[in-house]
């Protein structure tokens, strides 16, 4: 996928963070009882499994942070698909910057690189549909913006950032609202023109009168592929679908079948498995 890369102003901080956490009130006490502060290393980062790539630049922003001396050349950059031993970068210079900034590097290399693989595999499960797969709010708190760059990656699509995104009402907002007609009608009041509406339903009826106050988006709630079907041809275009609830790459097929515009999945930024991924001696 040919995503945009984040800006270095926003990988930094969190890298920063991380690093600080790992370092503690001592520093690494290890490499540096250990490793001469003059030796030097050539290293490389290499997957041990397939997958996709995802948090290359948040890697080497920890080695260079450590060390501004340390270098790296890109063999692989994010999106690329990765075989098992395919070398993803080379990372060159000061031994104990590199050995202190390991962890770090990989623990956001591995983690992004999970949340990319786990996306792909729902996208290419559902290829040849309108379908698209996207994440939702279920992420690391400080690290959303991280993770939903690796869906992005990946090969799907966002969705809200934030609560101020857009209106997305639930069955709880319905409850407190005193029904579905009293909270579309309060969200309308409330936002600016520019601003979408998203209604959750969980059934047909609910659909029915969702469709009746024209919101913007619905949300199919936990549907079987034939009822996402009877949703899809009720709302016939007036409004975009998303289905959500139990979506694996073993189900997804079937649901992206139904006709249904979004596959929403919260697992690939909260359950999502890191991609293992080593940093090894070169030589």
């Amino acid at each position: 996928m040919n995503v945009p890369p984040l800006p270095a102003i926003m990988i930094e901080p969190a890298v920063r963070a991380a690093l600080l956490e790992d370092l503690g009130r001592a520093g690494d006490i290890t490499t540096d009882a250990l490793v001469p502060a003059d030796a030097r290393a050539e290293t490389a980062l290499v997957a041990r499994q397939p997958g996709v790539v995802a948090g290359v630049d948040f890697a080497l922003t920890a080695f260079r942070l450590m060390d501004p001396v340390i270098t790296a050349a890109v063999d692989r950059p994010d999106g690329t698909r990765l075989a098992p031993g395919d070398r993803i970068a080379t990372i060159s210079g000061p031994a104990r910057g590199i050995l202190t900034a390991e962890r770090t590097a990989l623990n956001f290399l591995c983690h992004l690189s999970g949340i990319a693989s786990a996306t792909r595999g729902i996208a290419d499960a559902i290829a040849g549909t309108r379908a698209q797969v996207c994440c939702t709010r279920k992420t690391m708190p400080g690290l959303r913006f991280a993770q939903k760059y690796a869906v992005r990656v990946g090969g799907g699509s966002n969705h809200r950032f934030g609560l101020d995104d857009a209106v997305l009402i639930k069955d709880n907002h319905v409850a407190i609202a005193g029904g579905v007609r009293e909270a579309v009608s309060r969200a309308r009041a409330h936002v600016g023109h520019l601003v979408k509406i998203e209604l959750e339903v969980d059934t047909l009826e609910q659909l029915a009168e969702a469709l009746q106050l024209r919101v913007d988006a619905v949300l199919l709630d936990n549907m079987g592929p034939e009822v996402l079907r009877q949703a899809v041809a009720m709302v016939d275009g007036r409004a975009i679908t998303e289905a959500s609830g139990r979506i694996r790459p073993d189900t997804a097929p079937a649901i992206a079948a139904s006709g249904v515009d979004l596959l929403s999945v919260g697992w690939l930024t909260h359950s999502a498995t890191v991609l293992d991924i080593g940093l090894d001696f070169v030589g």
